[in-house]
């Protein structure tokens, strides 16, 4: 039988940092909730969780140096799973109420507000997973629990051979968006898993098979 794969829950002054790391437990994982520079970069895994306005969590991340360890660990292949906000601040910019903050560009792309009348975006909804998807493999037709008034609505990154296909997730709100991505060590959900019982659970569960 395999070890349990080690995670870093990167506690970077974010809210919602502790109900992850449960998840991320009962999902199997040995967790560590720390903002240490070398125990996130030796992890097996890196969960970077995020709730609140886009700017205030590129704030907080580039404070304890998150945005250095997060290209550290892709630069060297190794897993990194965004949640909500924290999947929001891998793409380049976000717009919120007018005001436009630099991510951490990872992915290109614009978080900006999603065109519904119903604001925000709370509760349980369906996604949409690409064929192969490793982290809805078994869990596809299950519903996410959602809460949040931006997104990103559009994939624009070209992936050339010999790199593989991103897969994306989309869900549908008074209009597309993304739901979640997965390309290469880097993946990210909008919605919360760690709220969605035991769907969320079998997503973490999925994703920490990714990281052996």
């Amino acid at each position: 039988m395999s070890r349990p794969r080690r995670v870093v829950v990167l506690d970077y002054g974010s809210g919602n940092v502790h109900s992850a790391a449960k998840a991320l437990e009962r999902a199997g994982a040995e967790v560590e909730l720390t903002a240490d520079r070398a125990a996130a970069l030796e992890a097996d895994g890196l969960l970077v969780p995020g709730v609140g306005a886009f700017d205030a969590v590129v704030s907080q991340l580039k404070a304890v140096r998150g945005d250095e360890i997060i290209d550290r660990r892709l630069a060297g292949g190794r897993h990194v799973l965004g949640i909500c906000v924290g999947m929001q601040v891998l793409f380049e910019r976000g717009v919120e109420r007018g005001t436009q903050t630099e991510g951490l560009g990872e992915w290109p792309g614009t978080v900006a507000e999603l065109p519904a009348e119903v604001l925000p975006h709370m509760g349980w909804n369906t996604v949409q997973p690409d064929e192969g998807s490793v982290l809805f493999d078994g869990i596809a037709d299950e519903r996410f629990y959602f809460v949040h008034s931006f997104a990103a609505q559009e994939w624009t990154l070209d992936v050339m051979p010999p790199f593989p296909k991103p897969r994306l997730t989309w869900a549908e709100h008074g209009g597309r968006f993304l739901a979640a991505v997965e390309n290469g060590p880097l993946s990210a959900t909008q919605f919360h898993p760690e709220k969605s019982a035991d769907a969320g659970i079998r997503l973490l569960s999925n994703w920490l098979r990714s990281l052996e």
